[in-house]
């Protein structure tokens, strides 16, 4: 009986190491991109903060349209760009969100064209863009959703765009420009 007891022992510790080892080599799932359409569903009403319609009147949402004009054309050509300024990876990273993201990671709601979209900011919503996520804030930034603690953290994100690298650069004023595209963030308890 202190055989079988033994061997049991020794079959469930191998059997936890061996589960141990599965998990720790089975690939990490990245978030996908889910695009504006898809976060806009919720954060459309009053009781959000009308933050789609925010973003719709700001200048992130024409931001890919920027790329599209003869004038954006010809400041890449004078950088040096032999394609159209919307096809510039360089330009693209600034006017658009998930520049240089796997196809693999891109679902088929998110269209490059929407600009500066939520995304862009937030990350790659497909793992907290359910209600039943987004309820509990906790639990979206667990799921991938960055949050900004303060305005500090807010301002160096937006400045890894409008920066220096800008042909068109002008000086940033980040309490007149957040002032543009700040919306409310409701309470958890709002959110129910």
């Amino acid at each position: 009986m202190k055989k079988f007891i033994a061997h049991t022992i020794i079959l469930c510790v191998l059997f936890v190491v061996f589960i141990g080892n599965f998990r720790a080599n089975e690939k990490k799932v990245e978030n996908k991109y889910v695009g504006v359409k898809q976060c806009g569903m919720c954060h459309k009403t009053e009781k959000q903060g009308k933050q789609l319609d925010i973003w719709q009147k700001s200048k992130h949402a024409e931001a890919y349209k920027l790329l599209t004009t003869d004038e954006a054309n010809k400041l890449a050509k004078e950088k040096g760009f032999d394609k159209p300024a919307a096809e510039v990876p360089e330009c693209l990273s600034c006017h658009t969100a998930a520049n240089g993201v796997d196809a693999k990671l891109i679902e088929k709601t998110f269209d490059v064209k929407d600009g500066v979209q939520c995304e862009a900011c937030h990350g790659a919503g497909s793992a907290y863009k359910n209600l039943s996520v987004m309820k509990d804030n906790a639990k979206a930034v667990a799921a991938g959703m960055t949050e900004y603690k303060d305005d500090a953290a807010i301002e160096k994100h937006c400045k890894t765009c409008h920066n220096e690298k800008s042909p068109t650069k002008k000086e940033f004023k980040f309490a007149e420009m957040w002032g543009k595209i700040k919306h409310p963030v409701p309470k958890a308890e709002e959110k129910k």
